[in-house]
């Protein structure tokens, strides 16, 4: 897995009123399909309903343990076959698959894991997303 995080994704509550908060500090995104993406230097954050993050992660929004903070980070990989040999190697190292790679309806394959605290990897391979030589991802024009 190389040293990278692609996108950070905050499951919100209100989406408007989060968008609203980051554009009052001076950001721009672009909202698609009820998400928000914002590009933020060499990696992008995500604005989501926390319901939709927690089930897209495999996990409940609602957990007596509080393990769901949240939040997502996602490493976004080159190639298809990455994301199932990434997901191989967490595993290995103690991580467990909250959701098995599976196909995306964006067109990319995906899968989630959580690390040994309970954060949130979701590991992609999505063509809409390049990532450049640095590891860099950059948000494409996202227009309807």
């Amino acid at each position: 897995m190389e040293q990278r995080v692609s996108l950070v994704t905050l499951g919100v509550r209100d989406l408007g009123r989060a968008r609203g908060f980051y554009e009052a500090l001076g950001w721009r995104g672009q909202e698609v399909e009820e998400t928000v993406f914002f590009q933020a230097g060499g990696m992008v954050l995500v604005l989501w309903g926390r319901d939709r993050l927690a089930a897209d992660c495999g996990v409940s929004d609602v957990d007596d343990q509080g393990a769901f903070g949240g939040t997502a980070l996602a490493h976004n990989v080159r190639t298809r076959e990455q994301v199932d040999e990434v997901l191989a190697e967490a595993q290995q190292a103690g991580a467990v698959l909250t959701r098995p790679a599976s196909d995306t309806p964006y067109g990319g394959y995906a899968g989630v894991f959580a690390d040994l605290e309970g954060h949130l990897w979701e590991v992609a391979w999505n063509p809409g997303f390049p990532i450049a030589e640095d590891g860099s991802v950059t948000v494409p024009r996202l227009g309807r």
